[in-house]
């Protein structure tokens, strides 16, 4: 009998989703065992995990590995470093907003992480089953996120609309990756990239990239697949949809760019054509309709629905300058965006979240002033 040879793996690529996975264990047991006045340490142990996380994928800068199902490369380290700081910000804004929704701190923390370990799988992926399942690993964390304050009737309506279209998009995903495989013949995407380069397009080919782009679309929020969005975004915890508009966005970009501009590359023009009506429609409608929203979470996520639209435009642009384009973008958008949901958290009472605009009176005439 002909043993079965192991993979072959890179285990310094698996260093900061093994961090991340051992932190949110930690952070479960160590919730089971403390007393409750103790539990605020748990920000500390979380916030710990993803700065040792970030970190180390900083000393791994320079490595250039793409061998295994992870690769080890300034791409996947530079998205690494997205997520931390994104999950190191949400940390530090939930605190006091846990307090005022009575959400379990324990399980909340834990599922940050996991979902950040899927979105560390998504950025890493060198092959298209890795990145469907880093990207269930993060959407099946977040689906619970949305509705883990279950007192609140949004929240739990919220997380139902996620799981269903989610699921729904998944499906899309998953179909469009066989067809691929089809074509191809291989699911690792420097073999997709070569037999892609010497067969051309096809209709199969097509068809799968059709699909691909309508299960991003959903992950990203590009029109016309954003109309979960605002609904989410509205009814889950403010701390989760900050999380959600920066690492989700930032971890379902980082795979989609890596498919197209990378894997798909030698089709650029069959598709180029394609993200770029998607890019003026999601920019347009994004916008537009963030103009006469009156919760400032719904305006917030049409405001990341149009971003989204922004980052397209610069895969459209192709491989070289897209793909550094796109990456800036994200840092600077993750602060932007996180910064202002933490100025909505910090104006929240606690008899009343202060989400509609009119609880903001003084920002009236700032907001006119934005939309010239």
């Amino acid at each position: 009998m002909t043993p079965i040879p192991p993979p072959d793996i890179n285990w310094l690529s698996v260093v900061p989703s093994g961090l991340l996975v051992l932190t949110a264990i930690l952070v479960l047991f160590w919730d089971l065992w403390i007393q409750e006045e103790d539990r605020p340490h748990l920000v500390w142990l979380t916030i710990s995990g993803f700065v040792v996380t970030g970190v180390v994928s900083f000393g791994l800068w320079g490595q250039a590995d793409a061998s295994g199902p992870l690769a080890l490369d300034s791409y996947a380290l530079f998205f690494n470093g997205i997520f931390c700081l994104a999950g190191v910000l949400t940390v530090l804004m939930s605190g006091s907003y846990l307090d005022l929704t009575k959400i379990r701190q324990g399980e909340y923390y834990a599922l940050l992480l996991f979902a950040a370990v899927g979105m560390v799988l998504m950025a890493a992926a060198t092959d298209l089953i890795t990145i469907f399942l880093g990207l269930e690993t993060m959407s099946i964390a977040v689906y619970v996120l949305a509705g883990i304050w279950h007192q609140r009737l949004a929240s739990n309506e919220a997380a139902l609309k996620y799981f269903l279209l989610g699921a729904f998009a998944s499906g899309f995903l998953l179909y469009g990756m066989a067809l691929i495989y089809g074509v191809t013949g291989s699911l690792q995407l420097a073999v997709i990239a070569e037999q892609v380069a010497a067969q051309g397009s096809s209709t199969l080919l097509l068809v799968g990239m059709g699909l691909l782009l309508v299960g991003f679309g959903f992950k990203v929020a590009a029109a016309p697949f954003h109309v979960w969005t605002p609904d989410v975004y509205e009814g889950s915890p403010t701390t989760i949809t900050a999380f959600m508009a920066v690492g989700v966005k930032a971890a379902a970009f980082a795979a989609f760019a890596r498919v197209f501009l990378y894997a798909l590359a030698a089709v650029h023009a069959e598709w180029q054509g394609v993200v770029w009506v998607i890019a003026v429609l999601t920019m347009t409608v994004g916008n537009l309709t963030a103009l006469v929203q009156t919760n400032i979470k719904r305006m917030l996520a049409y405001s990341s629905v149009a971003h989204a639209g922004y980052v397209l435009v610069a895969m459209v642009a192709g491989k070289e300058l897209g793909g550094a384009a796109m990456m800036y973008y994200l840092v600077a958008y993750g602060f932007m965006n996180l910064g202002a949901f933490g100025v909505v958290l910090s104006l929240n009472r606690q008899d009343q979240p202060n989400e509609e605009l009119r609880d903001y009176p003084w920002a009236w005439p700032w907001r006119f002033s934005c939309c010239r």
